[in-house]
């Protein structure tokens, strides 16, 4: 098979010449130094470099100050927090006192006892359903299985009954959840 060899018209020939003599690629090449590249004398490079440094500073400097100002901040938040957590239950406690305070004069003031205990129950029962309003709950130790995770043994005792082996014989304090976490370990008595 003969090949055939491309002819291209002489004047588009020499339009592609003239054009890639126009598009001479390293036209750079024969420029001695580094004064053909694009402006990097040393002076600019270093003033590039301590613009971009101080920049770098800058942002740093700030950056620290704006965490310190954060954890200023988040440290007095947590002092007033601590400072106001209880106000709400204090808050709510003050009608039970003022309560203790009208049972406090009646006592004084009143002779039958039948009436003196009927008041003080109801300031004790106003004093537990505001507690338990509160997220308080008393635990339930009497009967129970000894469990270290909620109770402080004090001491053991011979159990009465076979069955409380091992079981909580006696509460000498009781014990508290709040909000379902214990707050106050239950003391009790273990029978053995």
């Amino acid at each position: 098979m003969e090949e055939k060899e491309k002819v291209i018209p002489e004047d588009q020939a020499l339009a592609e010449d003239k054009s890639f003599a126009e598009m001479n690629i390293n036209a750079d090449a024969d420029i001695p130094g580094n004064t053909h590249l694009s402006n990097n004398d040393p002076e600019n490079i270093t003033e590039k470099l301590q613009a971009e440094l101080d920049e770098q500073k800058d942002k740093y400097i700030r950056l620290v100050a704006e965490f310190d100002n954060f954890k200023r901040r988040n440290a007095k938040e947590r002092i007033e927090l601590i400072q106001t957590a209880g106000r709400e239950v204090i808050t709510s406690l003050l009608d039970v006192l003022d309560d203790c305070d009208r049972a406090e004069k009646q006592i004084q003031n009143s002779d039958d006892l039948e009436q003196i205990k009927e008041g003080i129950q109801l300031v004790f029962g106003k004093l537990r359903n505001t507690l338990q309003s509160k997220g308080l709950k008393a635990m339930e130790s009497i009967n129970t299985d000894f469990d270290v995770e909620k109770h402080e043994a004090i001491t053991e005792i011979p159990a009465p009954k076979p069955e409380l082996v091992h079981k909580v014989v006696d509460e000498v304090q009781k014990g508290y959840y709040l909000n379902d976490k214990i707050i106050r370990f239950a003391k009790v008595v273990v029978g053995k």
